[in-house]
């Protein structure tokens, strides 16, 4: 049998050779491992003229194939993975530069910049190490989706694209090798747009657009949709108020018609987000918010229904409730609820309902429906409360944001109104016709801070790296492509950034805490104050060197309060924070908004994390690649039942056929099966109660899901009503049922529709 290699040449196929690298990869593995076995199977599966690529993607996925027997095998298929793309990729870091240059993807400043270095100092910053680092699951990840590419080649290795970002972020040696050894040991992760772009002739690093309705007309309506195209060609994610629009049925002065209302003009947007997709690397994502007193309601909650008029469809855009407290406590109190049309009201009464929130809401509210003629409909609202539980049950959505928390306990609430939150529900910014807000993502792997042996945190670590990206990100800002002016004009008058988290649930099992105990709330609300903490004075330090943000007068943090004043919370170390008061009061600070965890599918994914902050689904799942499917138990689970010596092929089996759960084992301690409890085992309350701890210390908002096993009317009910009692920003993002969530828990394609 012949072999093909990387230049093209042949040759026979040697046995000894593939045998003596796969044993060499395995050397310092688990004993457990072996790589004589895994040849064996290699040799058994090759063919004539096979590729050397293709050899090495057969050992990596028949490691994988073990992976039950030994969680080493995995290391094994990554270290298998990573020398594959090593190998493909350029010989060094510069080379892969100039290659880019070359092809117009790096651009020129970056190169110059890079030039003004020696060139070997610069290439003797990548560890190569390192890649062998990241599990097989999440360099499939990057080679999939994130490693540039010339003409179908890989030219980056991981360890590359990480200093490439690092690079595009600073521009300068310095900088970037600090950013480059945090990021490239796993201690955070940039979100996918500026993984993408950043250091490219197009360096759009930011995830998330807030966009308005330029304004109710054809023209207005249609520049919108122009606008959401060019950010959808650049990698972003876009949430769009719609509240303006007038609704079905309405009078148009200037043709002297009637308007067909949003749900024609929605499915324009759909095609739009269907047609432009992101950067050509995933399709376009657009979340539309609307308040329930809007006229079209009812209809805007079929949109995502699976039966029905296909002609009123939107299946490829995600709906989201901007819901006032009014109407959860007319449908708290059993009370009627009034439709209306935003023209119609702007015209009677010189503002629209979506302008104001709280108790001048309220007001607006009353005298329009004491307006004769102007309410289109009085209906219970509980009828508009079933319309969006049904639709959650059947879709999963639409995702469920309080208006006036979101509005009361928000920075920016001197600018003006927040009408939406993005695509993902975490990003909570004022927007308008004339600003697109805009914000650049990270996130910090939890994992990294935790001293498994001692069972300790260090959350020293935690506030540097907090620090760190607080300075990176604000970088971002001013290096940053904006795909619209408007995106630029708000970014850099307001300079939000979004902080997130990864691998929390990964935390507590690391630290033998069931999820919901008492050690674990206090945990999570200590991690997140240190957070935002750290976030909060490096922005201080910023604005001491650049001066606060443009609109930092008159906000609540230049009035001495913070998030947590906001949600009238003591903080854990109020000490400290005492202490900085003050000096923000004097120096402001850079940015106006700082925290925003969002959903990390993708980036959880390259980092080998559990997603943000959430409990594990399963404690089993199965990994989808192009080569087929693979089991894969939580290595946290694994670790434990080897130091209890359980672990063999009938617990993993029993443990399948459990559907993920170890509750059932009779033989394993409760402490153990209290940690390994999946979130269906979990009560949704704790979770609401978690994100409202969190909450006082995370001034935009949460990407939080809901979970439940067989969802019903009254059950998701409840949790609704009692994370609006808890005065959360976002009440709700996915609802995941278990039919629709066990399938499948990860694939190898990037996100489709979160952000980071």
């Amino acid at each position: 049998m012949k072999v093909t290699k990387r230049d093209g040449s042949t040759e026979d196929i040697n046995f000894n050779k593939i045998a003596s690298r796969i044993k060499r990869l395995s050397n310092g593995l688990s004993n457990d491992v072996s790589g004589d076995v895994v040849a064996q199977k290699v040799m058994a599966s090759l063919y004539d003229n096979i590729t050397t690529i293709e050899i090495d993607t057969l050992s990596a996925e028949t490691a994988l194939g073990m992976l039950t027997e030994d969680t080493d095998y995995e290391k094994l298929a990554a270290r298998l993975t990573a020398s594959n793309i090593q190998k493909r990729a350029a010989p060094t870091f510069i080379d892969a530069m100039k290659m880019m240059f070359k092809n117009k993807i790096l651009a020129r400043d970056v190169w110059d910049s890079m030039k003004a270095y020696d060139m070997d100092d610069i290439n003797s910053v990548i560890k190569k190490t390192r890649d062998n680092d990241i599990n097989c699951f999440g360099l499939k990840t990057l080679e999939r989706g994130y490693l540039t590419k010339i003409n179908g080649h890989i030219v980056e290795t991981p360890q590359y694209m990480f200093l490439r970002v690092s690079w595009g972020i600073h521009g300068n040696l310095e900088d970037a090798k600090d950013t480059y050894n945090m990021m490239s040991q796993g201690y955070f992760i940039h979100a996918t747009p500026t993984l993408f772009n950043a250091g490219t002739i197009r360096p759009q690093m930011s995830s998330c657009f807030l966009k308005a309705m330029d304004d109710d007309s054809i023209d207005g309506i249609y520049e919108t949709m122009k606008k959401v195209a060019q950010i959808s060609k650049w990698s972003g994610g876009i949430g769009l108020h719609a509240h303006n629009i007038r609704a079905n049925k309405s009078h148009i002065e200037g043709t002297n018609g009637t308007s067909d209302g949003i749900i024609p003009m929605l499915r324009v947007l759909n095609a739009t987000a269907r047609y432009v997709n992101q950067g050509g690397k995933r399709k376009g994502s657009v979340a539309v918010y609307l308040e329930p007193w809007h006229a079209d309601i009812l209809d805007f909650l079929d949109l995502r229904l699976n039966h029905g008029d296909e002609e009123s469809r939107c299946r490829d855009l995600f709906t989201a409730m901007w819901i006032p407290d009014h109407f959860m406590e007319c449908v708290k109190g059993g009370k009627d609820w009034n439709l209306f049309c935003p023209n119609e009201v702007r015209k009677a009464h010189g503002v629209c309902l979506s302008d104001v929130y709280g108790d001048e809401f309220v007001s607006l509210y009353t005298k329009c429906a004491d307006t004769p003629g102007l309410s289109r409909k009085t209906i219970p609202a509980e009828t508009i409360w079933k319309a969006i539980v049904r639709s959650q049950i059947e879709t999963g959505t639409p995702y469920m944001l309080y208006k006036d928390a979101c509005n009361s306990k928000s920075n920016q609430k001197n600018i003006g109104v927040i009408k939406s939150s993005n695509l993902c529900t975490e990003i909570l910014e004022v927007s308008s016709k004339d600003e697109t807000a805009v914000c650049n993502l990270a996130s910090i792997a939890l994992p990294k801070f935790v001293d498994e042996k001692a069972k300790t945190f260090n959350f020293k670590k935690l506030e540097n790296a907090a620090r760190m990206l607080v300075r990176n990100l604000n970088k971002v800002i001013d290096r940053n492509y904006y795909p619209t002016k408007c995106g630029k004009n708000s970014n850099m008058k307001h300079r939000p950034i979004g902080l997130g988290v990864q691998g929390l649930a990964d935390v507590f099992m690391m630290l033998d805490m069931p999820f919901d105990c008492d050690d674990a709330i206090k945990l999570n609300k200590d991690i997140f104050e240190t957070i935002y903490y750290g976030s909060v004075a490096e922005s201080m330090e910023l604005a001491k060197k650049d001066g606060p943000y443009e609109m930092f007068k008159g906000s609540p943090i230049s009035e001495g309060k913070f998030q947590f004043d906001l949600w009238g919370v003591e903080p854990p170390n109020p000490s400290k924070w005492e202490k900085l008061r003050p000096e923000v009061m004097k120096y402001g600070v850079r940015n106006s908004l700082l925290m925003a965890p969002m959903p990390t599918a993708s980036t959880s994914q390259i980092l080998g994390n559990n997603e943000c902050f959430e409990p594990y689904t399963t404690n089993i799942y199965l990994r989808r690649t192009l080569a087929g499917e693979f089991v894969v138990v939580n290595k946290h689970l694994v670790r434990r039942l080897k130091e209890l010596d359980m672990w063999n092929k009938q617990v993993k089996d029993a443990i399948i056929r459990s559907g993920g759960s170890v509750q059932g084992f009779k033989e394993l301690p409760q402490e153990i099966k209290d940690v390994y409890k999946t979130v269906w085992e979990i009560s949704q309350k704790s979770i609401i109660n978690m994100a409202a701890d969190r909450g006082a210390f995370v001034d935009q908002s949460q990407s939080m899901n809901l979970f439940l096993e067989s969802p019903t009317m009254s059950k998701l009910s409840s949790m609704h009503m009692y994370a609006w009692s808890k005065g959360l920003k976002t009440g709700m993002y996915y609802l995941r049922s278990k039919a629709k969530s066990r399938p499948i828990q990860f694939t190898l394609e990037p996100c489709d529709t979160c952000s980071a």
